[in-house]
């Protein structure tokens, strides 16, 4: 059977902890994969946010959800074409401490035409990491999926790692899904708030 993929585990331990009528964040929209699931998981009684600086990702997370055959199923989403380091900004207050599950997968828009030198910065990473945590449910959980192998990823990999290990226990348990024969192979961390 072998392992599951970075983002398939993701999910899965997003599936776990999240219930129907919740409400999730997609803090990295990129091409709209992860707000899909988040608003299939939900869904139609829950809602979605999500979040990422290029319009053009926003745009194909759009085309993705209006061709998916189960609208009728899924969760309204708000995009806001804003960085994550500003969510709590832009999440109506009441939200705040009431969202299931915030997903964040890092580095650059997976993209034709997209520009691969506009990626997710490590100062403002953490910064909206810090700010999920502030967001989250009890037993609500974040997932970040890192991505070391490309420029600037390794540092930001390197740094949301030692903030994830350096959170304390009394905030949440931190768990990380690794292949460790190669370093540059992309990771997950976990975070389910207390």
């Amino acid at each position: 059977m072998g392992f599951r993929s970075i983002l398939s585990c993701a999910h899965l331990w997003t599936a776990d902890r999240l219930r129907p009528g919740d409400t999730a964040i997609d803090a990295t929209v990129g091409t709209g994969a992860d707000t899909l699931f988040l608003a299939r998981t939900v869904g139609s009684k829950g809602h979605v946010f999500g979040f990422d600086i290029q319009e053009q990702a926003i745009e194909l997370a759009k085309n993705r959800f209006a061709s998916a055959p189960d609208q009728d199923k899924l969760a309204p989403v708000t995009f806001f074409t804003q960085s994550h380091g500003d969510m709590k900004n832009y999440i109506p207050s009441h939200f705040h401490g009431h969202i299931g599950a915030v997903m964040f997968n890092l580095g650059y828009l997976p993209a034709d035409q997209a520009d691969p030198s506009v990626i997710t910065l490590t100062a403002t990473t953490i910064s909206a990491l810090e700010v999920s945590l502030d967001l989250l449910r009890p037993k609500g959980i974040l997932t970040v999926v890192l991505y070391p192998g490309h420029k600037g990823g390794d540092e930001e990999a390197h740094a949301v790692s030692e903030w994830a290990a350096k959170l304390p226990i009394a905030i949440g348990q931190a768990v990380t899904y690794r292949q460790l024969q190669r370093a540059t192979s992309p990771y997950l961390i976990a975070i389910e708030k207390k």
